[in-house]
């Protein structure tokens, strides 16, 4: 009988988590982002970004059990696969990500000047590329239009497929690697 990754995956709460933090019993890996971890992130976390993880950076710490998170749990889950496929049995996900720490009410260390989150900024160019295609196509030619047509099928693009080619490039940019 074979048993799926899924079945394998081991969820903790926040509240766990938190005890392992203060029984200092925890290695806390965060695989967001750089300029999301920059911009908030749970003390004493290891960055990990899921774009470049790869299961050899998980070291191992005797007497602590390692713990996985994202923001709400999507890619902490993706991080964790890879885990599994390479081997790894001990580890666990925080279940709700970054977001139900903090729904729990634990703190986070947050860096006020850090870059604006890459969502924000996808909205913001994707944003400015439809308005500024809908003007140019309404005054200067409707060739134009094209842009915004092609914005908003990156957008659906992106919805289905849960990948974004901007927010990819986006991310390369210096100030959001940062971490």
């Amino acid at each position: 009988m074979t048993t799926s990754i899924n079945t394998k995956l081991q969820l903790v709460d926040a509240a766990t988590v938190q005890k392992l933090i203060e029984q200092q019993k925890i290695q806390l890996i965060d695989v967001r982002e750089p300029s999301e971890y920059t911009s908030e992130h749970i003390s004493n976390a290891q960055l990990l970004p899921l774009s470049k993880f790869q299961p050899e950076q998980v070291s191992l710490t005797q007497g602590k059990e390692i713990v996985i998170y994202c923001l709400s749990g999507n890619r902490s889950n993706q991080a964790a696969k890879k885990l599994l496929n390479a081997g790894f049995t001990e580890f666990k996900q925080l279940d709700g990500g970054i977001t139900a720490w903090k729904q729990s009410g634990y703190p986070t260390q947050i860096n006020k000047n850090a870059p604006i989150s890459l969502m924000r900024q996808m909205q913001i160019v994707a944003g400015t590329l439809v308005f500024t295609g809908t003007v140019l196509g309404a005054f200067v030619s409707p060739w134009f239009l094209i842009l915004t047509g092609f914005v908003g099928a990156g957008l659906v693009f992106a919805g289905v497929t849960n990948t974004c080619a901007m927010g990819m490039l986006l991310a390369k940019l210096p100030y959001n690697q940062q971490g």
